[in-house]
Order: C-alpha cells, then structure tokens, then sequence
C-alpha cells in the first residue's frame, strides 16, 4: 500500500502568511497627485513611443522613483481582477540660464524671463505597462506651481490607478517624460498567484485550482490529482533551472482525476510540477516539493558528468543547477584514495561556489583518453618562489616529499633519477600556471628494470602483430576500393535536413560508404545519440576513413557554445540530432591537433560563409558547396582509395543533386502549407 510522503495543497487556502490587497471599485482608470501638484489622465490609451533625450531648456519637471502595488479591481464582491498601481515620484532638474550680456539683452527680456520664472511649471509623464499579451500606455499632466521649482528639489508624487495583470505574470513598467530629458526608469515585477494573496473568495480563476498528493510505493512515486471528474487541466513537469528559463520535461493536457507514477530515479532537486485549468487566460500554480529530498540530490549526482574541454577548463553538466566545488587530484594505480593536489593550481581555475551535498559526489579520471591508461608515474609539483627560484616535491601518499630528500619514501630514493628525468624532458607536463606546473614523471623503469627487456620483447611483438594486422586490413580496404565517409550535422529544420540527405545519396553514388543519421534513425533511438556517434565515429577512422563536418547557423551556435565563446544555442534539435552528441568526442581531437587527415569541413553557398565558421574547426580543409565541389571531393577521395574518375564528372554529378534543393531553401514557401510546413521551410 503506498504510504503518504507529504500532502502538498497546490489550491489557495487560508494562511497567516498571506497578502491582504486593497479593493478599488470601477473600471476607469484614474489619477491623483500629493497636495500642492495638480495632474490630469488623459482619455484612452496612446501609442508607446520613446523618443531621444533632449536638452532641458530651463527647468523641467523628471521621474526620479518609480514604484508598483498590488491592488483588486472589483466589479462585484466577488469579481475582482488583480491590478497594479503605479507611483511616480517627481523632482525639478535644471534651471534658468542668465543671459551672456546683460547689456545687449537690455531691459526687454527682463519682463519676459520674470514671467517665465513666475509662471508654474508643466509637464506629461508617460507610463508603459507590458505583461504576456499585454502592453498599454498612458499619459497624465501635472503641473506644479512656480514657487516649489526650486532645481534639484522633490515636488511630490503622482499615482496612477491602475494596470489589469494575470495571477503570476511577469510585469514591467517604464516612466519617462514627453519630451524625454533623461533616461527613463524601469521597474520588473513578478507578480504572486493565488497561494500568495487573500483572493480566494474574489478572483474566480482561484476557486477550481487542483489539489496534488504525493505518495512512494517502493522505487516508484505516485502523484495523485484530485480533480473532479471531467475538470480539464494541464500538467507540466518541468526542471526548474537558476538561470534562464525553464526546461520541460513532461507535459499532458489530461482530465481528472488522474494519477501519475514515476521512477525513484527520476526525482532531482529541481524538478517541478505546474497545473493549470484548461481555460483562456488559466492560473498556472508551480511548485517544486523535491529541493530538499536527500534522494533527489543523490539522483542528481549520480546523473552529473564531467568533460574535459581543454588543458585548463571543463564543464561539469547536471540535470540541476546546484552549487558544487571542482578540485584536481591525484589518484595513483591500486584503487588508492584519490589526493587533492597541492598548490600551485590558482583557486579560480578549479572551484566554484562552494558547498557539497556529501564528501565526494562524484570522482571521474578526465584525462584518461588522452594519456591513456593509468601508468606508474609519480607527480612533481613545481612551485615558482619570489626571487624566480623553483621547487619540487613528489606527490605520494603521506604527503608531497620535497626532492631531493633523505626521507625513505619510494619518490625519496628515486628522487636524482626523477630530477635527471625532468631536466631531459622525459617528464609529461600536465598543468601550467602563473604560479607553477604539474608534472608526471615515469618510474617504472626503476621498480621494474629486470623485467624491462622481457616487456621489451612483448611489446615489440605486440607491435610487430598489430602492423600485419593494419597492413592486412589496409590490403582489404584498398582491394574494396570504398572509403568510409560519416556525414555530421545540425538539424537546425526540415529544409536543411533535406539538403543534407540529397548530398548523402549523390555522394553514395560515388566510391563511398555513406554514413549520416537521416538513414540509421532506429539504430539511433536504440542505442542514443551520443552512443551510435561514438561507434560510427569510432569505425570510420579505424577504416581510415573520413569525418564530414557540414556547418549550418546551429552547428556554429552549438559550437561557440561548446568553445564557451557565445550565448546559448537554442534547443529546437529534435531526438535524433548527433551533432550536439558529437561535440564531445570531436572537439578533443581539433584541441589536441589530430584533425588533419580526420576530418573534412563544409557548408553551403548562400546559408554560411566560410569565415564564420569557428576558427578551431578551420584546421581541416573547409569548403563550400557547390562552387567548391571539386576540391570536397578530392579531400575526401583520400590517398588510398579507388579514384571517383574524373573529378570534373563527379563534381557535376553531385552538383545536379544538390543544386534543386538548394535552391528551394532560398524560394520562398507556397501559400497554403500551413504554419507547420511553412516553418519547417524556414
């Protein structure tokens, strides 16, 4: 039987904690001011146009604060609307300039500027509102008399009544002057939902939101939804993250009631539930019960994975944004525990802010792919004193033993040997900082030296197999004469999806074995993007194949993304896209230097320049097509496999593929497709 983990009511109820808004009654808007100011609100709504700042002629009347409140708008006792009041508060800039020569002013202008420095002083403040669907401008006069314009000096303020918003809307506000004498003043403002104010027994809209029970049973939870029967709502589970917008996750328009199971290992820390009725203009209720669940942290950790991105960076990615701390160690072969490294790493280049669910959450070995499997080094910290002198010390498990020392640790002993190592430059450099460098130094040939020529010899026939086997396997694929060529993009839409495939079957009409997720779409949903890349990628360089990378708008998004050199791409690649999956193997070998021969790089004439593709990626050969088909083709024909013929037939042959569906991402969409379609095209 499942038992009940906590009730959450997603409907109002009464609370101590909650807001008691004032009632104006009537549906004109209206305007007042503090005594000694006079206002007027202008009748209707005007045309929200800012304009350019403009130099005060003399004294002006300027919006120096603006604040917002909650107020109900009630047409009967119980149908009211939620509205925001807006305060201006006012002040005087500026002044009257004293004319140059007094003399050739003379006595005429002095009537002139005594009536204007005598005369009250006017002004129109202007009050943009805009929420989802939803923008209004007004306008209101006040004027203030002559003897409160004093420069500098507060005169008052103005209150306007009022703006009509949504339950949890998001509002922002601006005030400014017409002509505009200085930038103007702006105010967002999220406005509470029905939990958060006393407005069950007014607003409507309140009165039908669903109650949610959330109960386990075993590794699975239930949320059950109370809703009378034949009530429409719809139920969003969302993760809700610290910067940017939501993310969905699951969503279904549904009628109650309703329950809804799922997996122990699904809950993280910030995911969220959000319902609403389905009607115009719904309240939508959020909340987010698993923040403090200590199985939900242990889900989101176990979910985290780190990447490297270069030398000196990467990136931890987690369904959360929670709070972590990212320290190097040293972890040594035997399963010993894994010891933080000393300094000279700066605490910048490895720490965020700061606070761990538990001791160690997550432990990954980042270079692993690139140094190849653990060895039996012994680390040297190098540290830079102030006078431009260095030291060393091994890094073992009792402690960093400085070199040379008479300890008797196993790096004590070897402590010459490591030294005469580094100075040679049989030492791998690790890390290097302003502060000093990391170190792996070999000291296998010390512990094992009787046992070096029979790993010598077992090595050399290791090599010696591994070359007939290339060389065997190298005779088979050049006796095939067919080179691997595996197509990588980003499906930014349907259009160029369909570019994509066109350039696929007339390069399979070639001496080519054509590989391109548009034709493995069931192996794809199997296995994941990320595993089927990795194994085609895997086997198309084994075969000595080729990489095609094809540029779009997306693919160079996603890769600034990636190089941390542009804003979020956005998310609208659908489940089969592997470019964003390929990312993370492909970009390691452009870093490293191991592109050339790898890889081939493309776009198309008209959808991207060759110059804006990322510069890292400009280290394989890059074309553009179809006007430089000639030279794609022969990057990709490849110095061992069987010729295409001649290259001006084969260029020909694919460019009368390829030219038809470039064309038609340029022709505009025939009337009729529907919105869909239409935007599929664009």
């Amino acid at each position: 039987m499942p038992v009940p983990w906590f009730l959450l009511s997603l409907a109002l109820g009464r609370n101590p904690a909650v807001i008691s808004l004032e009632r104006i009654v009537g549906p004109q808007d209206a305007a007042r001011c503090s005594p000694g100011l006079s206002c007027h609100l202008w009748d209707g709504d005007m045309l929200c146009l800012l304009g350019s700042i403009e130099a005060a002629p003399g004294p002006v009347l300027v919006p120096t604060h603006l604040q917002a409140e909650l107020v109900l708008r009630c047409h009967q006792e119980t149908s009211c609307d939620l509205c925001v009041r807006v305060t201006v508060q006012l002040a005087v800039h500026g002044h009257w300039e004293e004319p140059e020569d007094e003399e050739k002013s003379g006595e005429a202008a002095e009537p002139e500027l005594k009536e204007l420095r005598n005369a009250s002083l006017q002004a129109q403040v202007v009050l943009s509102f805009q929420a989802y669907s939803t923008a209004r401008c007004v306008l209101l006069e006040v004027q203030v008399p002559a003897a409160r314009v004093q420069s500098g000096q507060a005169v008052g303020s103005l209150v306007f009544d009022c703006f009509e918003a949504a339950l949890g809307a998001e509002v922002r506000i601006w005030s400014y002057t017409q002509p505009r004498y200085q930038k103007e003043l702006n105010l967002m403002q999220q406005l509470p939902d029905c939990r958060g104010l006393e407005v069950r027994d007014s607003i409507q809209s309140c009165w039908v939101l669903p109650w949610l029970n959330v109960s386990t049973d075993g590794d699975s939870v239930h949320l059950v939804l109370n809703v009378s029967e034949e009530q429409h709502f719809g139920l969003l589970l969302y993760w809700n993250q610290v910067q940017g917008s939501l993310k969905p996750w699951w969503h279904r328009n549904l009628t109650g009631p309703q329950t809804i199971t799922l997996n122990q290992t699904d809950l993280v820390p910030c995911l969220c539930i959000q319902m609403w009725p389905l009607e115009p203009d719904p309240v939508r209720t959020s909340i987010c019960p698993f923040k403090e669940d200590p199985q939900a942290h242990r889900n989101v950790w176990r979910a985290a994975r780190v990447q490297l991105l270069s030398t000196k960076s990467w990136r931890l990615d987690m369904p959360c944004s929670l709070p972590a701390e990212v320290m190097l160690c040293w972890q040594s072969p035997g399963g010993d525990p894994c010891q933080p490294l000393m300094p000279p790493l700066s605490p910048e280049n490895v720490t965020v802010n700061v606070r761990s669910w538990e001791k160690v959450q997550l432990q990954e070995c980042l270079w692993s792919d690139s140094l190849g499997p653990l060895k039996d080094d012994v680390l040297l910290v190098e540290t830079q004193g102030s006078q431009h002198n260095r030291s060393l010390c091994a890094l073992e498990p009792t402690g960093c033993t400085p070199l040379p020392s008479r300890a008797t640790t196993r790096a004590a002993h070897l402590g010459e040997q490591l030294l005469e190592d580094l100075q040679s430059g049989q030492c791998l450099k690790l890390w290097n900082g302003d502060l000093g460098a990391l170190w792996a130094c070999p000291v296998d040939k010390y512990v094992h030296r009787r046992w070096a020529l029979v790993w010598l010899a077992c090595l050399l026939l290791a090599a010696v197999l591994l070359f007939l086997l290339l060389l065997r396997k190298d005779r088979g694929k050049a006796a095939a004469g067919v080179r691997a060529a595996l197509l990588l993009y980003s499906a930014d839409n349907t259009a160029f999806e369909s570019l994509v495939g066109s350039l696929a079957t007339a390069l399979s009409r070639l001496p080519l074995r054509v590989a391109v997720d548009l034709w493995s779409r069931r192996e794809l949903s199997a296995q994941g993007p990320l595993a089927w890349l990795h194994a085609q990628r895997r086997q198309t360089l084994q075969e000595r194949g080729v990489v095609v990378l094809l540029f779009s708008p997306g693919a160079v998004a996603l890769c600034r993304e990636w190089l941390q050199d542009g804003p979020p791409a956005p998310r609208a690649h659908g489940p089969h896209d592997a470019f964003a999956a390929s990312l993370s193997c492909v970009l390691p070998d452009f870093l490293q230097g191991r592109a050339s021969g790898r890889y081939v790089g493309a776009c198309f004439d008209g959808l991207l320049a060759l110059d804006a593709v990322p510069s890292l990626f400009r280290a394989a050969p890059l074309f553009s097509l179809p006007s430089q088909l000639r030279g794609f083709l022969s990057a990709l024909q490849g110095p061992c496999a069987a010729r295409f013929g001649r290259l001006e037939d084969s260029a020909e042959q694919v460019a009368r593929a390829l030219q038809p569906v470039l064309d038609s991402c340029f022709r505009p969409p025939p009337r009729g497709l529907g919105p869909e379609l239409e935007a599929g095209l664009e």
